[in-house]
C-alpha cells in the first residue's frame, strides 16, 4: 500500500512539474509575443524613392516620437506597386505618384485616410489639393510636386532659343539633347509638341507623336537615367529633358545651368503619402504624415531635395530666390496648361512603352 501511495505521489509530482514547465513556457511565449507586437508598433516601415528625404528629418522624427523608421526605397512606381501587391513586406507608408494612386485604388491596395487624425491639413496650398487622381484627398496627402521641363546650359543656349517644345527640333541642337529614360515623359514631349493630350488613347495621335520623336532623333545625344544630372553638371550636353527637382540639384552644382517650362501643354506631377493595405503601424503612419506637414520640416525637406513643397506655410520659410522662382513654383496660368499623368490601363501603357522602345532603338542605330 505504501508503495502504491509513493508511486502515486511520484506520478502526481511529475505531472505537477510538467504542468509548471508547460505553464512557464506558455507565459514566456506570451511575453515574447507581447514584446514582438510592441516592437512592431514601435517600428514604422516607409517605402519611398531613393534619397527623397533629408536624413536629419528621420532622426528628428525618431527622437520626437520614439518610433524607429525602417526606410526602404524603390526606383519606379511600377516596382513599388508590385512589391506592395505581393504583400511580402508590411509597409506602413508609401510615396507613389499621381497616376499610380489611381491604379492602387483600383487594386484595393490603399487605406482611406482619417482626416480627423491629420493635424496639418490647413498648411497645404488648397490649389494643390483635391486633384483628379484623388478627389478630396481621400487616400493621399501631397509630399512633393513639380514639372517636366528643360534644363539648358547658358554657355551654349540663349533662353530665348527655347520657349516652346517645338524649339527642341531646331537643327542647331544636333547631337545636343539628353532625354530622361521614361516612356511617359518622352512620349509626353511628342504629344505636347503636337498640342495633343499627354494621356491620349487615340492611336493616330500616338503615332503622330512617335513620328515627331523620330524627327527629333538627330538632336538626341543620349537617353539616360539619373546619370543625366552628372552629365549636365559636367557640361556633357547643352540641353536635357528632366524634372524640376533634378534641375535644382544640377543648378546647385553648375551655375551655368537653368530650368524652364516650355509654353503649351506639359506635365505637372505629384508624389504623395499614402497608407497601404499592408499597414501594421497605422498610428505611426499618421504621426509621420503630421510630422512632414509641419512647415519647418516640409521646408527643410524641400531645401534638401530641390523639389517644390505643396505646403504653403513651408514655402514662406524658403529663401526668396527659391520661392519666387516661377520655374519651380509656376504661376496659376502656367499650371492650367499642365496635366498630371493618368493611369492608362495595361493595354495603353504597353502601347506607350512599345512606341518609346522603338524610338530608343532608332537612336542607337
Amino acid at each position: 500500500m505504501k508503495k502504491l501511495i509513493t508511486f502515486t505521489l511520484v506520478i502526481l509530482g511529475a505531472v505537477g512539474v510538467l504542468f509548471l514547465v508547460n505553464y512557464g513556457w506558455q507565459v514566456s511565449d506570451q511575453r515574447e509575443q507581447s514584446v514582438n507586437a510592441n516592437k512592431k508598433q514601435q517600428v514604422l516601415t516607409i517605402f519611398n524613392w531613393g534619397d527623397y528625404i533629408d536624413p536629419v528629418l528621420i532622426k528628428k522624427f525618431e527622437k520626437e516620437t520614439g518610433y524607429k523608421i525602417d526606410y526602404e526605397t524603390f526606383d519606379s512606381n511600377e516596382a513599388m506597386f508590385t512589391k506592395i501587391k505581393q504583400g511580402g513586406t508590411h509597409y506602413d507608408l508609401a510615396i507613389p505618384s499621381d497616376y499610380m494612386i489611381q491604379k492602387m485604388k483600383a487594386a484595393n491596395l490603399l487605406e482611406p485616410l482619417d482626416h480627423q487624425k491629420l493635424t496639418g491639413l490647413n498648411n497645404y496650398n488648397s490649389a494643390l489639393m483635391n486633384q483628379e487622381f484623388d478627389p478630396h484627398n481621400k487616400y493621399s496627402l501631397p509630399y512633393f510636386w513639380g514639372t517636366l521641363g528643360v534644363v539648358y546650359n547658358d554657355k551654349y543656349v540663349d533662353p530665348m532659343e527655347i520657349q516652346n517644345w517645338d524649339d527642341l527640333w531646331n537643327d542647331k541642337w544636333k547631337n545636343s539633347i539628353m532625354l530622361y529614360d521614361s516612356a511617359r515623359d518622352v512620349m509626353a514631349v511628342g504629344l505636347a509638341s503636337n498640342n495633343n493630350d499627354i494621356n491620349t488613347k487615340d492611336n493616330g495621335e500616338l503615332m503622330a507623336a512617335k513620328g515627331r520623336l523620330d524627327a527629333l532623333m538627330p538632336n538626341v545625344k543620349a537617353i539616360v537615367g539619373d546619370e543625366i544630372k552628372m552629365y549636365m553638371v559636367q557640361d556633357e550636353a547643352k540641353i536635357a529633358l528632366d524634372f524640376s527637382g533634378d534641375a535644382r540639384q544640377m543648378m546647385s552644382e553648375n551655375s551655368h545651368l537653368h530650368y524652364l517650362i516650355p509654353n503649351g501643354r506639359g506635365n505637372v506631377w505629384f508624389d504623395n503619402m499614402v497608407i497601404p493595405k499592408t499597414v501594421q503601424n497605422k498610428e505611426g503612419a499618421y504621426a509621420f504624415m503630421n510630422f512632414m506637414s509641419e512647415p519647418e520640416n516640409a521646408a527643410k525637406n524641400a531645401e534638401y531635395n530641390g523639389y517644390a513643397t505643396p505646403n504653403a506655410k513651408a514655402k514662406k520659410l524658403l529663401p526668396a530666390k527659391i520661392r519666387d522662382n516661377e520655374a519651380f513654383y509656376p504661376t496659376s496660368k502656367t499650371l492650367k496648361q499642365l496635366t498630371t499623368y493618368r493611369d492608362l490601363g495595361l493595354d495603353w501603357t504597353e502601347k506607350y512603352n512599345d512606341l518609346f522602345l522603338e524610338f530608343k532603338m532608332s537612336t542607337n542605330r
